[in-house]
């Protein structure tokens, strides 16, 4: 069924249009492969050829398709309103399946059953299809991941903030020990992060923000978190909380190999070798977050970290699902899930962040490989993925050759190039996410190069607000958007100032 699968549109596209009649309980096969009559082989299969009885699905909106084994006509039957099928009735084919794709709705209540139910003649098949409801554990007081990301609106990323990290052993104008937290705090050029501006940013209608966090600079020999690095982010996180946003808190730049330093440089890499003594500093870490923020409510959420690399530190992600980079981060991911809910509190039920390879990786390779990690607490987890899609409009990728000449790759205008790239995105992840069983964000985008005409950086935007409602979730800007020095849409880019507040309107309608 694998190799068929991809046929299935088009066999679901013949199986509308073609009729199913006889004049006889005879099968009868004609010349283009089609069979007629009555079965006497009547299967339905999953995506992995088995014969198969029972379905279940996710509480969110969602759809599979099966397989039909049938030598004659069929039709089929549902008993609930929230199942419909694409087909109510075909035929069989000759040395290959009829499909069929059944869609559920989103599930607001408890869990619930319906049966499907195929018959051709005298032969009757039943599919139970089963979908989890959101009151699975009566002591549950958070709402589920797909509660949230339908309360979420746009969200915006405090970046170069607390996950500046300007140190390199090699540096000698930066001595960590004379640097205060304030000094790492704004070494990318942002301001002291405040109430204010916070409270401005969610002024502008943004509902989630993401506080990424750089951890290694402030951690000892043993890996321990200074408590007044641990004080200034929990500082910034009430400020998110205090704005009546959601806030997720992460691991951002302690990922990567940092281009093969050892020394004070960056230290969490997907390699399934190293992945033994990776674990136990990753885990000591995020014991120590989730302890500190265990009693804060459903509005933080937690991401297990932000574009993990391998041990390469290549952003091409590997073309192999059995690539030990995916599984080192699969088996990474799991560890996470496991440490925060082992702290109890409301980190029994806090919603967590997962992520494929470097976060950007959306291709059929990287999304396969990906594995939702197993989870005591049912419905409280979600896919990020970070797209600047397509990169040559997105980010400004002009440069030189090696004989010196300027090339430049950008696509100045958003057009049917950008639209089409953008597409399968979504298609991509969209489906990967329907298949596991949780529903999806986009942790980081943007039309980040302000070099481009903000009226082509405003159809953008519009064009992904659109798709955002067409799959019902929503992302979050990388930021820009707002200059946090003077909380104007004024944001200075290489001497040249960009007025913004369009992009922002575009977003927020």
């Amino acid at each position: 069924m694998r190799k068929n699968i991809m046929n299935a549109a088009i066999l679901l596209l013949l199986a509308f249009v073609a009729g199913a009649c006889s004049d006889s309980d005879t099968t009868k096969t004609v010349d283009n492969g089609r069979r007629y009559g009555d079965a006497t082989v009547l299967q339905v299969l999953d995506d992995n050829e088995s014969d198969v009885s029972t379905m279940s699905f996710s509480l969110g909106a969602s759809s599979k398709i099966v397989g039909i084994n049938c030598d004659g006509d069929w039709k089929a039957t549902v008993d609930a309103e929230w199942v419909t099928l694409s087909n109510y009735s075909g035929y069989g084919f000759a040395n290959k399946y009829s499909y069929d794709k059944i869609t559920v709705e989103k599930n607001k209540g408890s869990e619930r059953t319906a049966t499907v139910t195929f018959t051709s003649g005298s032969i009757s098949k039943q599919l139970a299809i089963t979908q989890k409801g959101a009151g699975g554990d009566p002591d549950d007081p958070f709402e589920t991941s797909f509660e949230l990301i339908e309360n979420l609106k746009v969200g915006y990323n405090l970046g170069n903030t607390l996950d500046a990290n300007p140190w390199d052993p090699t540096y000698t104008w930066w001595d960590p020990a004379k640097k205060t937290i304030a000094d790492w705090e704004t070494s990318w050029g942002q301001p002291l992060t405040t109430q204010e501006i916070i409270d401005y940013i969610a002024s502008k209608g943004f509902n989630i923000i993401r506080v990424p966090v750089t951890w290694y600079p402030h951690m000892d020999a043993n890996d321990n978190v200074s408590e007044e690095w641990m004080a200034r982010v929990e500082q910034v996180v009430k400020y998110v909380l205090n704005a009546g946003c959601y806030c997720i808190l992460n691991i951002q730049h302690d990922n990567g190999a940092a281009n093969g330093r050892t020394d004070g440089g960056a230290w969490l890499y997907a390699d399934i070798n190293d992945y033994p003594a990776l674990t136990v500093r990753y885990q000591k870490l995020w014991l120590q977050i989730a302890e500190r923020f265990k009693n804060y409510d459903e509005k933080l959420i937690f991401e297990s970290f932000n574009e993990i690399l391998n041990k390469n530190y290549s952003w091409t992600a590997p073309s192999s699902t059995d690539d030990g980079a995916y599984q080192a981060i699969n088996k990474l991911q799991q560890d996470f899930v496991n440490v925060v809910r082992g702290t109890g509190g409301n980190n029994k039920y806090r919603n967590l962040a997962v992520t494929t390879y470097s976060a950007t990786g959306t291709s059929d390779t990287a999304l396969a490989a990906f594995t939702v990690p197993e989870d005591p607490s049912s419905n409280h987890m979600y896919l990020s993925i970070h797209s600047y899609d397509p990169y040559n409009f997105c980010n400004n990728n002009a440069g030189k050759n090696d004989d010196g000449t300027e090339y430049n790759y950008n696509i100045e205008v958003f057009n049917e190039e950008c639209t089409t790239v953008i597409d399968a995105v979504f298609a991509r992840v969209s489906k990967r996410a329907n298949e596991v069983g949780i529903p999806f964000i986009f942790g980081e985008f943007g039309a980040i190069d302000a070099g481009k005409a903000l009226a082509e950086r405003i159809k953008y935007a519009k064009y992904l607000k659109q798709k955002f409602a067409q799959y019902e979730t929503a992302g979050l800007w990388w930021m820009g958007l707002i200059d946090r020095k003077t909380l104007t849409t004024n944001v200075v880019y290489d001497s040249k100032t960009v007025d913004e507040g369009e992009i922002i309107d575009a977003l927020m309608k």
